[in-house]
């Protein structure tokens, strides 16, 4: 690729640079030559080497108001704020009109958490500058520090106005639309974009993006195969395809673009695992297991891999692999309650059933408040003669189903079979009057009490 001149002037400075460098010679640079040179050190990070170009630039250009501002910025770099406040006042008597004086006023009262009057020296260099995008990029920046997103979104908006390539300005514009859950202003935002930008990948992914959060999949498929036309290359355009794809049940083809990335850059353990599922809703067992092994191959901590293999087992009911690879899950991950509740179903199947209890327990004490869960584990408690710690347990999951049959029921039944009979028709009342036709729970639940008088008389006086 051919270099335009001022690139080669750029790299023939650098060079020359580090050529006196190595050499102790001492050579002659103009002062924009010396503000390339140590812009282009900060922007690697290789700050003693700027501040070396600084000396000897200072030296050669003492009066340069360039190399001076240059200064500012990295006194600003280095938290000497009120050394470069200093410096800046003695500039902006000899320069009131430079706008950079103002940017870098700006930048200290930033650093300073001074965001109000950082916005205000932006202002400020709006009247003087001829780069408006540049500031109200900036200013957008401000505003989020200050947390308002409505100031921030415009003044990003009007950056793009001035600078409509300006990639990270369109990234903010978006974020900040989501952040104040405005996604179909960012819809019509960006299509307003792209009539003036058609060909920006970015602005049609976030386009897609947006659709998507919308569960708008026709839409956003539209705009992530207008992202992938113009590039490509665009690895996240293809993933959200994919997954666009997957969502409308066109499995073979999210196969086709999940492979796509997998071509782009070397195979991710997501794109795997994805695969694997769209081969099983298929019907291809074979390829789906084979996409989960290798899932788990390329990421062996990835949890949801081990999982995925575990669900494939539970359907084809072979609990003792899924019991295996739960196990590798919960290695991982021992504090997920959707694992322990799948640990706890398997073991259920396999007639474990303290193994199951154990699950169970620990699936509600890491936040599962699903009713399934409690009474799959009180009926557990019932089976192993628990009653005690059954009770306790129904009374916990009263407190999130209040009057749920499924527990009044359960809580009677219990309550009967220890014989504290008032208790016991407390809850079969409260039960019967919550769903009588679901009465017949308690014969299957607990045969034992189900022809006592007391529980036959309580149905019947509610029947009539």
């Amino acid at each position: 690729m051919q270099l335009s001149n001022e690139e080669e002037d750029y790299n023939l400075s650098l060079s020359k640079f580090e050529s006196m460098l190595k050499t102790n010679k001492v050579l002659f640079f103009d002062s924009e030559e010396f503000e390339e040179i140590i812009l282009h050190y900060l922007d690697m990070g290789k700050a003693s080497l700027a501040k070396k170009a600084l000396k000897l630039a200072l030296e050669q250009h003492p009066k340069s108001t360039g190399l001076k501002l240059v200064q500012v910025e990295m006194l600003v770099y280095d938290d000497k704020l009120d050394t470069a406040e200093k410096l800046l006042n003695e500039l902006f008597a000899i320069e009131p009109h430079n706008e950079e004086i103002y940017i870098q006023k700006a930048s200290i009262y930033s650093k300073r958490d001074d965001h109000e009057k950082a916005v205000e020296f932006l202002k400020t260099a709006l009247q003087y500058t001829d780069d408006y995008a540049d500031v109200y990029n900036l200013m957008g920046m401000e505003y989020l520090f200050m947390d308002n997103l409505e100031m921030a979104k415009d003044s990003f908006i009007r950056c793009l106005e001035e600078d409509f390539e300006d990639q990270a300005a369109l990234y903010n514009v978006v974020y900040c639309f989501e952040f104040l859950d405005q996604n179909q202003e960012a819809i019509d935002y960006l299509a307003k974009y792209i009539e003036r930008n058609p060909y920006s990948e970015i602005a049609w992914h976030q386009t897609g993006r947006l659709h998507y959060g919308l569960k708008q999949y026709e839409q956003a498929l539209r705009a992530f195969d207008y992202a992938t036309l113009i590039d490509d290359e665009f690895l996240g355009a293809f993933m959200e395809k994919a997954k666009s794809l997957e969502r409308l049940k066109r499995y073979e083809d999210a196969i086709e673009a999940y492979n796509r990335t997998i071509e782009l850059e070397d195979p991710t353990s997501y794109a795997l695992l994805r695969i694997g599922k769209c081969h099983e809703r298929l019907g291809n067992k074979a390829l789906a297991l084979k996409f989960f092994n290798k899932t788990v191959h390329e990421d062996p901590l990835l949890d949801k891999g081990w999982i995925a293999i575990t669900d494939f087992y539970v359907r084809l009911k072979n609990y003792q692999k899924a019991l295996f690879y739960v196990n590798k899950a919960l290695n991982i991950d021992n504090q997920n309650r959707l694992y322990w509740k799948r640990y706890a179903t398997i073991n259920k199947e396999m007639n474990f059933y303290e193994e199951a209890e154990f699950g169970y327990r620990k699936a509600v004490e890491f936040g599962d408040t699903e009713l399934d869960t409690w009474l799959f584990w009180v009926d557990i408690l019932q089976f192993l003669g628990e009653f005690e710690t059954a009770i306790d347990t129904l009374l916990q999951a009263s407190e999130f189903y209040t009057d749920a049959y499924e527990v009044e029921y359960r809580l009677a039944g219990l309550y009967f079979m220890l014989h504290e009979d008032t208790k016991g028709k407390f809850h079969i009342a409260n039960a019967l009057r919550s769903s009588f036709e679901n009465h017949v729970m308690l014969e299957e639940l607990f045969p034992v009490i189900w022809t006592r008088k007391i529980v036959q008389n309580a149905i019947n006086k509610h029947r009539k």
